[in-house]
């Protein structure tokens, strides 16, 4: 039975838009049942600017990295702190929830995520919109439309929950520099986990063209407003 949840939020210099997406998390928070144990993390990494002090005064637990180097093990780090600031809990009783400090996660978020778990199942991801619309052409928003509504739902690291006994059975996230959250999720697939999506758990993010991983959600649009002919990725 879960009961407790960790919200972790990576921050690159990241205090223009992680006041609002701190807000958000504190609102979704406050839907859960009465009794569910819950904290917030934020993983300062590497930043030059004000983004510890304001996570700290949005009510947060912080976290700073000056070493590490790929996004893969900046999340890992916060799940850790996360699990430390819920002591006496089993990692089978955590929900670790994983969104970006560019990101506004909605009020019925982590309910969603916390109601899945409930279920039995030990991995969850969600949608993520972007606030504005796609900045391109029609045309490049069209292949981005092709790309995130096509096939299968997509995977980010903006929206995904896992439980924190199958987080650590599968070795975390990984010192991986892009794709951490794809990795994750089919390391968990191939381990037997039960993962779902959960198209209520909705998130908007930003359609900024450079964002602060490589190879992220921002290299995706960078790459699709700057390309007309090639077929979508």
């Amino acid at each position: 039975m879960i009961a407790a949840v960790a919200v972790v939020v990576p921050a690159r210099d990241e205090a223009t838009t992680l006041p609002r997406c701190l807000d958000a998390v504190h609102r979704a928070l406050a839907q859960l049942p009465a009794g569910t144990a819950r904290t917030v993390v934020v993983v300062a990494d590497r930043c030059t600017d004000a983004t510890a002090a304001l996570a700290r005064r949005h009510g947060a637990h912080v976290t700073t990295n000056t070493r590490l180097t790929t996004i893969g093990a900046v999340r890992d780090l916060g799940c850790r702190t996360a699990l430390r600031a819920l002591p006496g809990y089993s990692a089978s009783e955590v929900l670790l929830l994983n969104t970006d400090a560019d990101t506004e996660v909605t009020p019925l978020w982590a309910a969603r995520h916390l109601d899945r778990a409930r279920l039995g199942w030990h991995a969850c991801a969600g949608p993520a919109h972007l606030f504005a619309p796609f900045p391109g052409t029609s045309t490049a928003a069209a292949r981005y439309r092709d790309v995130v509504a096509g096939g299968e739902p997509n995977v980010y690291g903006a929206n995904l929950a896992v439980r924190a006994d199958a987080y650590r059975g599968v070795g975390g996230f990984g010192p991986i520099a892009t794709g951490e959250d794809h990795a994750l999720w089919h390391r968990l697939g191939a381990a037997g986990y039960q993962r779902c999506h959960e198209p209520a758990a909705r998130v908007f993010t930003s359609p900024r063209l450079h964002g602060r991983a490589p190879g992220g959600l921002a290299a995706l649009l960078h790459a699709l407003a700057h390309d007309t002919g090639r077929q979508a990725p």
